[in-house]
């Protein structure tokens, strides 16, 4: 059995500052609404530093309550960093550690892997996730509806989600015909049904009064680089580049998709404040991975990475440092910051503990975050470390973080290259020659961190460089 995951399945009541004390009256449990990003550059909103267009309403998400300076992706591409996430594994554990297997097949969650949806839902929480899906395929038996999920709404395939202007949706198991999309129309544009369809969810929440967990998980910014002309229109109305002789018409839709996922941001927060929801709702944002350069997108044009190298499917910092915000008036301070070293995994030991239960099989690798988030700065437990595996083709790629060092290799034969991302965020200084310690750390680390994996070997065969990484 693996050292690193507990095996008792055993849910208990857990005491973390939200359960009333004796003789007091019943506290609602909190409501939790994670939005996702899809291929969110770090830099990508106005807030960490984007100049070619605004977020405002992201922005204000941020600026209401608390930025993670120091928080990770699960994996630098979609799927994987979607299981870890999902399941508390890093992808040295998780089922799906790649979009696609060493023989290019989709890999879903398996029968084993417990959600936390499936463990909110025993806890009482209503789930819905509304967007893409991308952990299991139709009829292969991890569709939404067998992973936890009491509603869902979007994409199952996530090739079927490069489409901003399907020609239908699913709700639950069930083809949804979008007809203003038939014949390559762009009548329907498919994150603006999401907030739609979240819109309803909510109002029904408000009546039933049932806890609830939603999930929003857009597909913007991902390519294809497609949004309604009234985007397009206030782009080049607000932004003197996108008026300009020549302007790249590309750029000028990503902007538009990223103006139209901060305009649907803020229709969500101000539908919860309206139906009286807010106060006792968490919201977390967030990005799956970093910037893509897909469909013609050009990351150097918005320095999509900010201060960070690299983008999606790099393990340095750009493919796997996101921007990450949490929401929750009245309980998490406006404007506060922390540099608390924290990772997709961890969410469903946060959430567990928001719901005011512990699941004692969660992988030991998912460390709640809730103290930091309630300003309780020395209840923190903190990481030993994180880690990552992805692999290019044939090439393998670890990284791994501990304290203010990071460990990189592309190749399982490469040598470590250790920087300090404090000092040296932008990862140029590689100081392995000088700090031998520090690699036999992190190559003791990356030896105990990865498990094998038959559907995504860290060695796989030469004929495996055919199989796709995309999304």
């Amino acid at each position: 059995m693996n050292p690193l995951i507990k095996k008792t399945s055993l849910l208990i009541p857990l005491a973390c500052g939200l359960v009333p004390a004796p003789g007091a009256a019943p506290v609602a449990k909190p409501n939790i609404v994670l939005i996702l990003a899809d291929d969110l550059g770090y830099g990508e909103l106005s807030i960490s530093g984007q100049r070619r267009y605004d977020t405002p309403n992201i922005d204000r998400l941020a600026r209401d309550g608390m930025i993670f300076t120091q928080a990770y992706a699960g994996s630098p591409v979609c799927a994987p960093s979607r299981n870890t996430l999902m399941t508390g594994h890093h992808t040295g554990h998780a089922t799906v550690r790649n979009n696609t297997s060493v023989k290019g097949a989709r890999v879903g969650l398996s029968p084993a892997d417990t959600t936390i949806a499936q463990r909110l839902r025993s806890a009482g929480y209503h789930t819905a996730i509304i967007g893409k899906w991308g952990l299991g395929e139709e009829g292969g038996g991890s569709e939404p509806g067998n992973k936890g999920w009491d509603f869902f709404y979007g994409f199952i395939n996530q090739a079927h989600a490069h489409n901003q202007f399907p020609e239908f949706l699913y709700r639950g198991t069930d083809k949804e015909a979008l007809v203003p999309n038939y014949s390559h129309a762009e009548g329907t544009f498919a994150n603006d049904r999401f907030t739609e369809e979240a819109l309803t969810v909510l109002e029904r929440r408000a009546a039933d009064r049932q806890p609830f967990f939603l999930f929003m998980s857009y597909t913007t910014p991902h390519a294809e680089l497609r949004c309604p002309p009234d985007s397009i229109a206030k782009v080049k109305q607000k932004y003197a580049w996108a008026r300009e002789p020549g302007a790249d018409e590309k750029s000028i839709q990503f902007a538009a998709m990223m103006l139209r996922l901060d305009h649907e941001v803020g229709r969500l927060r101000d539908r919860l404040a309206e139906l009286g929801l807010a106060e006792n709702t968490l919201i977390l944002f967030t990005g799956d991975n970093g910037a893509h350069q897909e469909d013609g997108k050009n990351p150097v044009f918005f320095n999509s990475g900010g201060i960070y190298r690299g983008i999606k499917r790099d393990l340095y910092e750009g493919g796997i440092h996101e921007p990450f915000f949490a929401c929750w008036p009245g309980r998490i301070a406006p404007g506060s910051r922390t540099d608390h070293l924290c990772a997709f995994w961890d969410f469903s030991a946060t959430a567990l503990e928001l719901a005011g239960v512990a699941a004692t099989d969660l992988p030991a690798e998912s460390i709640s975050f809730l103290p930091t988030l309630l300003g309780r700065p020395t209840e923190q437990k903190k990481h030993d470390y994180l880690y990552w595996e992805f692999v290019v083709k044939t090439q393998a790629r670890q990284a791994a973080r501990a304290d203010n060092w990071k460990a990189v290799r592309y190749s399982l034969d490469a040598p470590l290259e250790i920087y300090d991302i404090i000092a040296d965020p932008g990862e140029q200084h590689d100081l392995a020659a000088t700090r031998p310690d520090l690699v036999a750390r992190f190559a003791e680390i990356m030896r105990h961190a990865h498990t094998e994996s038959s559907d995504f070997p860290l060695r796989p065969p030469p004929s495996a460089g055919k199989a796709s990484s995309k999304k």
